[in-house]
């Protein structure tokens, strides 16, 4: 990528709420000699995040979701641009596009399959071209699960079949914009049905990684060479509760990072639950997940349940300091077996705005693989964004390897 552009890194959609956070990261850690700017549609509310951060002299670029010649002209003057403006599948494929054609790398916090998938078939192959990293899902969506199991497979052995199951705990509240995020995703099963396929059948006839047809490791989805990985509910004496399948996007993001990285071994497994310490919870959580999952495909019930979410709004930060997560990972394989953890506070904002801000960080300035196109962070990114999320206080920890283990 040439360094004549004027910014390493421009952050679209800073006037939102996790916008807002992610401004307030990179003015605390970017460091002087990163180059960077705001974008977005309303000059005024630019100028009160810029004001609030502390950073006057910080650049403001215009540039509005619904107006592509203006997210082609930031994509140009960018190495790097992060953004948050979603729903994607309404707001989000115009920068794809601008970022694949400019050879400009792109990070986003989406959570939404339908997205993921339309985005590599219609701008994979052209970001390829021109050198242009597209990386979905660099918040809790799905960071912790793609460099956890990524972290857990690297004390496994190698060349071996290898089976990692995550389990995640969490508490956190959610923003408007998450919730409308949500309700989009559910409503639209049936398309994100058709778009999976599509991908399926375009990566069937296009992949060209180290190892094709080898991996599997998606919640009862199916991966190259026709195996399925599968999760279900269980007793788990080592999380200490029970499990729920959580069919997310963040499986299918292991799935491709196994894919496309030879140390996952010849065969791959990876399954993904939710974790709760009572059965009756899980029950609960279970049951609330399948009435949102009917309500939001229902266009009435859907529109009052947007209605009482406004965009922009979200948790306060006394709210956001008592947040955790931890992602635990068993991990087995060639007679191994170690669990690991991640951990860090507020999911869905706090540490989503600080896993965003670092993979930007980490796009427009570190060492990286050569890889281009829709990748994961896993395969874009790695041990350098590993690093530096450690460093910026999420945890990667190994709690037990058999292999390191003194028998009694």
């Amino acid at each position: 990528m040439p360094d004549d552009r004027p910014y390493d890194i421009v952050l679209f959609g800073a006037t939102g709420f996790t916008g807002a956070l992610t401004a307030g990261y990179l003015a605390r850690h970017a460091g002087p000699s990163v180059r960077w700017a705001l974008a977005g549609r309303d000059r005024a509310r630019l100028e009160a995040v810029r004001d609030r951060i502390g950073l006057p002299e910080l650049p403001l670029l215009h540039a509005d979701a619904t107006d592509p010649a203006s997210l082609a002209e930031i994509a140009r003057q960018a190495r790097v641009v992060a953004t948050t403006v979603g729903p994607f599948l309404s707001y989000g494929e115009p920068l794809v596009a601008a970022c694949a054609d400019a050879g400009t790398h792109y990070a986003d916090i989406t959570g939404e399959s339908e997205f993921v998938d339309r985005m590599f078939i219609r701008h994979h192959e052209r970001a390829r071209r021109t050198g242009a990293k597209l990386v979905h899902a660099c918040g809790f969506d799905s960071i912790p699960h793609d460099l956890g199991a990524y972290f857990t497979v690297k004390h496994l052995p190698r060349g071996v079949p290898l089976e990692v199951s995550g389990f995640v705990r969490a508490s956190g509240g959610a923003s408007g914009g998450t919730v409308h995020s949500a309700v989009t995703v559910i409503s639209r099963f049936r398309q994100a049905a058709e778009a999976a396929r599509l991908r399926r059948e375009l990566e069937g006839h296009s992949w060209s990684g180290p190892a094709p047809g080898t991996t599997a490791g998606a919640v009862a989805v199916a991966a190259p060479g026709g195996r399925k990985a599968r999760g279900g509910p269980g007793s788990l004496r080592y999380v200490g509760g029970w499990a729920l399948p959580l069919p997310t996007l963040d499986p299918r993001v292991v799935a491709r990072s196994a894919r496309a990285l030879e140390r996952y071994g010849p065969d791959f497994t990876y399954r993904h639950h939710y974790a709760v310490r009572r059965l009756p919870v899980a029950l609960g959580l279970a049951a609330g997940a399948g009435a949102l999952a009917l309500l939001a495909r229902i266009p009435p019930a859907r529109s009052l349940l947007l209605r009482r979410f406004a965009p922009g709004d979200g948790p306060g930060a006394e709210r956001r300091a008592r947040s955790w997560f931890k992602v635990t990972f068993l991990g087995q394989g060639g007679g191994a077996r170690v669990v690991t953890e991640v951990a860090g506070g507020d999911p869905g904002y706090d540490e989503t705005a600080k896993m965003l801000g670092e993979s930007a960080l980490c796009l427009a300035t570190d060492d990286l693989p050569d890889v281009s196109g829709q990748v994961t962070t896993a395969v874009a990114m790695g041990d350098a964004l590993i690093d530096r999320l450690r460093r910026a206080g999420i945890t990667f920890t190994v709690l037990s390897d058999s292999r390191k283990e003194t028998p009694a």
